[in-house]
């Protein structure tokens, strides 16, 4: 039997759980920027003191490989909703997890000194692209793919992320913006981005061979269903601070 039947023979019922999970996985909702950025600030102090277990651990808390992986799945399904929204998920993490990455560094600095992270930022300029790093996010775009599908699979994920290593980048990014050393910051940030391909082409050769096309309903509604839900919770979160706001507000004198 090949490999393309082995595809080919997924279950629409495992295919669609897992166009569900991505799907609710990757919506930008306060959980997930919440998580990204407590995993930056975990690799940045992680890097800036040399732990590679604190590394590891930031990789495992992250959420960032779902709305990647959601690009190639919107790709794939040539669902211009899915791929707005999560194109839109990962720019707006980009952004703030190298914003909190560059705010602990001025933190690190203020704390151990400014010759300290000039020490670690020289370290973190081996940070590059390379053709390995493609293939990494290349390997790591299939096995997450094809992870999504099988149930029993789906432990693996944990050590997929850790192996793709899109946190660190991001992290090593916001460094070299706080040191003001470019060579660190576009080093780093091109080496996120060669992971990113690798994982998207990856992936979307991946659903392709799948044949996920046809449940572009089941990712839509999803989103919808998602909508719904983050703006209800918009609403109870706004209803707490209206009432907060009225009991720490002193009543009027007259």
């Amino acid at each position: 039997m090949s490999i393309l039947s082995r595809f080919q023979t997924i279950k629409d019922t495992d295919k669609r759980r897992a166009v569900h999970t991505l799907v609710e996985r990757s919506t930008p909702d306060f959980d997930f920027f919440f998580m990204v950025t407590l995993a930056v600030l975990m690799a940045s102090f992680g890097l800036l003191i040399g732990s590679v277990t604190i590394v590891i651990g930031s990789m495992l808390i992250a959420p960032l490989l779902y709305p990647v992986l959601g690009v190639a799945l919107g790709l794939s399904m040539s669902d211009p909703l899915l791929l707005r929204q999560s194109l839109w998920t990962v720019t707006k993490a980009l952004l703030i997890m190298v914003g909190a990455a560059a705010l602990a560094t001025l933190f690190f600095s203020a704390t151990h000194g400014g010759s300290a992270m000039k020490e670690t930022a020289i370290t973190l300029t081996q940070a590059k692209p390379s053709l390995l790093l493609l293939l990494v996010g290349v390997i790591a775009g299939i096995a997450v793919a094809y992870a999504l599908v099988k149930p029993k699979l789906s432990e693996t994920l944990p050590g997929i992320a850790i192996s793709v290593a899109l946190i660190p980048p991001l992290a090593a990014t916001g460094i070299g913006v706080a040191a003001l050393n470019p060579t660190l910051a576009f080093g780093a940030l091109a080496a996120f981005f060669v992971n990113v391909l690798g994982i998207v082409a990856a992936g979307m050769a991946t659903f392709s061979l799948m044949d996920v096309y046809h449940l572009r309903e089941t990712a839509d509604r999803t989103l919808v269903h998602e909508a719904v839900r983050m703006a209800r919770e918009d609403e109870k979160a706004k209803a707490v601070d209206g009432e907060v706001k009225e009991k720490i507000t002193p009543p009027d004198a007259s």
